[in-house]
């Protein structure tokens, strides 16, 4: 039985680690040409995705790489009002620590045997058991896995819902080497996550484990066409960083300073999620997981999300080794109710981060009472 995995993400990687850890064979089809090919994005908050890394054989390699530094957190209001600062002890429990997004990726690739992962497959159809990829080449299945992110290919296999944009547009920018660069910022920031809400906006800067602090300036309560209407010019980084400033009128020069020292690498981003509850009938040779499946606000959910979905489909899988309808019909059943609970609170921390005093709404999330 042929099992294809389209997407080399955290979740399809999960599915073909814990499928191997069984003795259960599976391909994993990627668009992107070598793991190299692009960078990885930031950080990840690694929570209960951990218990999917147990499933898998690698919660020492997974520590191995956890920054439990990077659970440190200082929030702040526009006007540079401290309102919370968090300082992780060194011999804390990493209940929810940051690991950067490249090297759970390399990780989850080392676990596997050579030629498991095909680079450079870019999906295009799939159907009568073969897929069909943009180079003209096609591969038999059995059962096709869509693991393939936000703007799936294979979800429209299983159903017609399509990602909305939630009012959401953010540009990432980033200070490279912050340490030695900007010494003062640096220590500004911390070790973890630097967050500043309020006015309908937020800044978020957080410490890669490259050196490199990753800042996402987001813009709450705007459409899908904003950034042709926001006057940021993106071809020109100096300018872009003016106009972000210009965006973020009132806020402190000490905040805005990150801005200003950033380096030419500026990216545009919209958020979009899929109806929170989504389910479709189950089929018994397709079915899909991660941000395919339930993509939510990006509040620190999602990745978790894929790696339980590609674990528990990969224990499914295992259970049911003659049975392919019946651990899809499995995995679906606990994926909807476990992802549909947690779409719901990911859109209510949405709508926090989105209120008029999101600062002061957050605070009181992390310290009830």
């Amino acid at each position: 039985m042929k099992i294809a995995i389209v997407g080399a993400g955290p979740g399809g990687l999960a599915l073909a680690r814990v499928l191997h850890v069984h003795g259960v064979e599976a391909v994993v089809y990627e668009r992107e040409s070598s793991r190299d090919a692009r960078g990885q994005g930031g950080m990840l908050d690694i929570h209960s995705g951990q218990q999917a890394l147990r499933e898998a054989g690698l919660m020492a390699e997974f520590l191995a790489i956890a920054r439990g530094e990077g659970q440190d957190m200082r929030l702040l209001e526009p006007d540079g009002t401290l309102l919370l600062q968090e300082d992780t002890p060194d011999d804390a429990p990493l209940v929810r620590p940051e690991v950067d997004r490249a090297d759970l990726r390399d990780l989850l690739l080392d676990s596997l045997p050579e030629g498991v992962v095909r680079w450079g497959r870019a999906f295009e159809s799939a159907g009568d058991g073969l897929l069909h990829f943009a180079d003209g080449s096609s591969a038999e299945y059995d059962l096709l896995v869509g693991a393939d992110g936000a703007q799936s290919r294979v979800r429209a296999l299983v159903t017609d819902a399509r990602p909305a944009h939630i009012g959401q547009n953010a540009v990432e920018v980033g200070i490279p080497d912050i340490d030695r660069t900007h010494p003062e910022l640096a220590a500004m920031v911390g070790r973890g996550t630097y967050w500043v809400l309020g006015d309908g906006k937020s800044l978020a800067a957080q410490r890669n484990g490259d050196g490199r602090v990753r800042i996402g300036v987001s813009f709450y309560h705007t459409g899908e066409d904003w950034f042709a209407t926001s006057g940021i010019p993106f071809d020109d980084p100096a300018a872009a960083r003016a106009r972000l400033i210009e965006l973020l009128p009132g806020w402190h020069p000490r905040i805005t300073a990150l801005i200003e020292a950033c380096d030419d690498t500026v990216v545009p981003r919209s958020f979009f999620t899929l109806p929170v509850g989504l389910t479709w009938p189950s089929r018994p040779d397709v079915t899909v997981l991660g941000d395919a499946a339930h993509l939510m606000p990006a509040v620190g959910e999602g990745v978790n999300m894929a790696l339980l979905d590609g674990a528990r489909l990969g224990l499914a899988l295992a259970a049911h080794p003659d049975d392919f309808p019946a651990a899809v019909e499995e995995y679906e059943s606990e994926m909807f109710e476990r992802t549909a609970a947690v779409a719901r609170k990911s859109a209510d921390m949405k709508e926090m981060l989105m209120s008029p005093d999101a600062a002061r709404r957050l605070l009181a999330f992390f310290q009830p009472g």
